[in-house]
């Protein structure tokens, strides 16, 4: 946590006031609702999202921000909130970052009722105050995030996902929304820029970086110091998997795909996979991947001066690679 709260020193006193504008921007008349929303709000993570747009406007504008800053920042919390109220209730999943769901303690309709209250306070804030452009942004990001979840559906079935097919799953998944976080930070302070479209793919990239680290997680690591193996009970093709799948013979290649399709639940199996997997390098090959989008982002940053920002966003880049969990 310690690097986390280092990121977030140049923007301590804006994410401050950002809690408190959150915490307003969900209100409601209704006391079930305020009382959902509170419980939501007091269990949150460590809000990379926000850090995003304050670190990225700050950087553009010389270390200033504005309310349409907030406003975005809020935008983009209050919209997130409502996929992950609805994806708990999609995966039937009781838990949230160790905390009971919404679902979980309220049941699907009422889960279903919130998600769907808290998207539309998010769209309200924008049109209420003229922030077309950062609602553009944000919506086109929650437009991805669905497709992308759908396109991995309909791949799963056959296992038969390219890398390039991989690339755009995860591309619209987890790094669309990174990269509205960066493009939404630089369009609330500095709009028609080009810093709008240079933060998008910062984003963009960092989110490639994050989700392919996540995917090698599944493989095992120094924190863990053991395998996981989650992705593939789920059948879930990830990087490694996939290059290994392209750089087989035919027999390995049936046996993989025989393996994850009907012997996914079976550990010792599974650990066989994975040992498959480490031995054609395909954890390697992923590392080397996740290394080049990692490489691109910071070369965008080096365009920048230097400033407290900046080297907020380079620690967070780091970070994304580096983590243990």
């Amino acid at each position: 946590m310690k690097i986390v709260a280092q990121i977030k020193d140049p923007v301590n006193k804006e994410m401050e006031l950002f809690e408190k504008k959150f915490h307003a921007s969900m209100s409601s008349k209704v006391a079930l609702l305020n009382r959902i929303t509170y419980y939501i709000v007091n269990r949150k993570g460590k809000q990379m999202r926000p850090m995003f747009v304050f670190l990225t406007a700050k950087l553009v504008s010389g270390g200033k921000v504005n309310e349409r800053t907030y406003r975005g920042a809020s935008v983009i919390e209050l919209i997130h909130t409502a996929t992950l109220v609805h994806d708990d209730v999609v995966d039937d999943s009781n838990k949230r970052r160790g905390f009971f769901s919404v679902n979980a303690l309220w049941k699907n309709k009422i889960a279903v009722l919130v998600g769907d209250f808290l998207l539309s306070k998010g769209l309200l804030l924008s049109i209420d105050n003229g922030d077309f452009d950062l609602l553009k942004i944000i919506s086109v990001a929650v437009r991805e995030m669905s497709e992308g979840e759908l396109l991995q559906i309909e791949k799963a079935r056959k296992l038969d996902i390219t890398e390039d097919v991989y690339y755009e799953i995860i591309r619209q998944k987890t790094a669309t929304l990174i990269a509205a976080c960066c493009s939404l930070g630089a369009c609330s302070v500095n709009p028609d820029s080009d810093d709008v479209e240079t933060f998008r793919k910062f984003g963009e990239l960092i989110g490639m970086a994050f989700q392919i680290k996540d995917d090698l997680f599944d493989y095992g690591d120094e924190a863990i110091g053991k395998p996981t193996g989650i992705d593939i009970k789920e059948q879930k093709m990830t990087l490694p998997l996939i290059y290994t799948l392209n750089n087989c013979t035919k027999k390995e290649k049936s046996w993989l795909i025989n393996s994850v399709k009907k012997h996914n639940k079976d550990k010792k199996r599974v650990k066989e996979v994975i040992n498959f997997v480490k031995d054609s390098g395909g954890l390697a090959y992923a590392e080397e991947k996740m290394m080049s989008f990692k490489k691109e982002a910071l070369a965008l940053l080096s365009k920048y001066p230097e400033s407290d920002y900046k080297s907020s966003l380079e620690l967070m880049v780091n970070y994304v690679v580096d983590r243990k969990k």
